[in-house]
């Protein structure tokens, strides 16, 4: 019998598929979250609520678990660090540290010959005036923002606005005519040993994903290509887990790695019921030193996220045996927050 305790910092709807996955394999969870009303209460085998940055609550969490996961990246490396003088955190909070910046993160991608969009550090006013050849271009915090917060869309200077504040540090990266949106889900347990998804095809409105879709129509040559660097971001960081390369694909069928995500993610959702193993499944796997399972895709399959009210009309809903829904337990509805989603699988 499994004995092991995973901690897992953040009880959004991530931190609770992990401890639904958990579960499942035998392996005991611990969520700590600052929400007191976080799902995953409703999925761990215990949840300790309190600040991220309390010592007490810090201690009382290590003192519970073996080891320590998180479903977020925006947990400052300070309190990582301390955590995995204790208890072992994985991914590493250096590796996490180095995807919370923006600037960081695409470096370390062109570093490894991994393409990105243009890009260039904006401080002030003044760099925007002499990086001009940029715009139109996504101005975007470097630190923080996801679902488009932090983000602004330049066509020229004059669309600056007093939401822009400098006080923050941003860059501004290059617009392309984007074609398609794909992403690579891999879980990697030790050097040269993976588990790895089929390129994901997303689509986004309002910058927040809407569904995904599996097979994606890509052509073979960028297949391989995603799945490539994807492995190869994994390799290169060192990394334990599950974690998410997002990539765009211009008009010309150039391909440019977006951003990648330390964790779990919302793509790859779809997987709990298109595969055999799900991306939460294999990160637990993986973190807590667990045999690794050969990954096979069952079904194609299409996810739908439930943003905001959309969750209402899902609630009292009747589903056929190929439609598969879950509901983030979320209290509150709020306009842009990912309530739940759908799955539908192609028998």
């Amino acid at each position: 019998m499994n004995k092991t305790t995973l901690g897992i910092i953040g009880g959004g709807q991530l931190g609770s598929f992990l401890a639904d996955a958990a579960k499942k394999i035998d392996v005991k969870t611990v969520i700590l979250s600052d929400d007191p009303d976080a799902p995953g209460k409703h999925f761990s085998t215990k949840f300790i609520y309190g600040e991220y940055d309390d010592k007490v609550t810090i201690n009382n969490f290590i003192n519970e678990v073996d080891l320590v996961t998180y479903e977020f990246e925006n947990i400052p490396f300070t309190i990582l660090k301390k955590i995995n003088e204790k208890k072992e955190v994985l991914p590493k909070p250096e590796i996490n540290k180095l995807i919370q910046h923006r600037k960081t993160e695409k470096n370390f991608l062109n570093e490894n010959n991994i393409i990105t969009t243009k890009y260039v550090t904006i401080k002030n006013e003044k760099d925007l005036n002499d990086n001009t050849n940029l715009l139109p271009g996504l101005l975007k915090t470097t630190t923080l923002g996801y679902d488009g917060k932090g983000q602004y869309k330049l066509e020229s200077l004059e669309d600056l606005n007093s939401e822009i504040d400098f006080s923050k540090e941003y860059i501004l990266e290059k617009l392309i005519n984007i074609k398609k949106e794909i992403s690579v889900v891999v879980t990697r347990y030790e050097k040269n040993n993976y588990e790895i998804y089929e390129p994901i095809e997303n689509v986004h409105e309002d910058q927040i994903l809407k569904y995904s879709v599996i097979p994606s129509n890509i052509s073979e040559d960028i297949l391989k290509k995603t799945m490539k660097w994807a492995k190869k971001v994994a390799e290169k960081l060192d990394y334990i887990g599950t974690l998410c390369v997002e990539f765009f694909i211009d008009e010309d069928d150039n391909l440019y790695a977006n951003e990648v995500a330390p964790r779990v993610h919302n793509s790859g959702h779809l997987t709990m019921n298109s595969h055999n193993i799900s991306q939460f499944e294999n990160h637990v796997r993986a973190v807590c030193g667990l045999e690794r399972i050969e990954t096979k895709k069952i079904y194609n399959a299409k996810m739908i996220n439930l943003i905001g009210d959309d969750i209402t009309l899902y609630r009292n809903k009747t589903f056929n045996d190929n439609e598969f829904f879950y509901d983030y337990l979320k209290k509150e509805i709020k306009n842009k927050r990912k309530m739940g989603h759908i799955t539908i699988i192609e028998k």
